[in-house]
């Protein structure tokens, strides 16, 4: 076996290990308590989508893409057997909404943080690759757009289509009632039973979305930006 081949095996074997591994991390941060962060009674922030971010980053768009896969199948999984008190289950459970757009909303938002993710940092690396700062940069873009294309997908793409389910369910339940004046209570705010869907959406995404915002980021910076640059210097990926 020549040098070369030797090289491209050990590429391979290291890029398997190295999925294997955010696979595993995937996995925890999805059906264990790990990747849950509760914010209030009927939401919990979840860190499912930094390993597909971590893999877009260091292991390329397609990598990342299929993460995003798995991640979305593991969160389908989760959301049928084991589904944390959320009112979002109308959009993530297709037992729960009868319809095929839960399986989509689960699958496809994953799928796309990791092509985003990859995308982006591919990009933004073409301007001046060699910069600190732009190098910086593409990272941490790079994980804020992933994560914002999983929560705009998810959450206004699923107040769009399930809207009349979500107001049917919102409507005299006294628990989300509670939990959208409890939390206007705290950002400022007037409750209105006419917009109390969109309200309750906006109301995740600041809770919810921003703070996965800033956490994508900062793992991009942080973790992958040094890990991806001793990979290089070392002829790894």
């Amino acid at each position: 076996m020549t040098n070369a081949n030797k090289k491209s095996n050990r590429k391979k074997i290291l890029f398997l290990v190295q999925f294997a591994i955010l696979l595993g991390l995937e996995a925890i941060f999805c059906f264990t308590p790990l990747g849950s962060i509760p914010i209030g009674p009927l939401m919990v922030a979840t860190l499912g989508m930094i390993p597909v971010i971590i893999t877009a980053l260091l292991l390329g768009t397609a990598a990342g893409s299929v993460m995003g896969f798995f991640a979305g199948i593991f969160s389908l999984i989760v959301w049928v057997a084991m589904p944390p008190p959320s009112f979002l289950i109308i959009v993530f459970s297709p037992v729960v909404s009868g319809s095929f757009w839960s399986v989509i909303f689960c699958i496809v938002p994953r799928v796309l943080v990791g092509t985003v993710t990859g995308l982006t940092y591919n990009i933004i690396k073409k301007i001046n690759g060699k910069s600190k700062v732009v190098n910086a940069l593409a990272f941490g873009i790079s994980g804020v757009l992933g994560s914002f294309v999983n929560t705009a997908l998810v959450l206004w793409g699923g107040y769009i289509i399930f809207y009349d389910k979500l107001s049917a369910l919102f409507d005299g339940n006294i628990d989300i009632i509670e939990w959208i004046e409890w939390a206007l209570e705290i950002i400022g705010g007037t409750f209105s039973p006419e917009n109390a869907v969109l309200t309750a959406i906006n109301i995740v995404v600041l809770t919810n979305g921003i703070p996965e915002l800033i956490i994508s980021a900062v793992v991009a910076v942080s973790v992958c930006m040094p890990l991806r640059r001793v990979l290089t210097k070392q002829n790894l990926i």
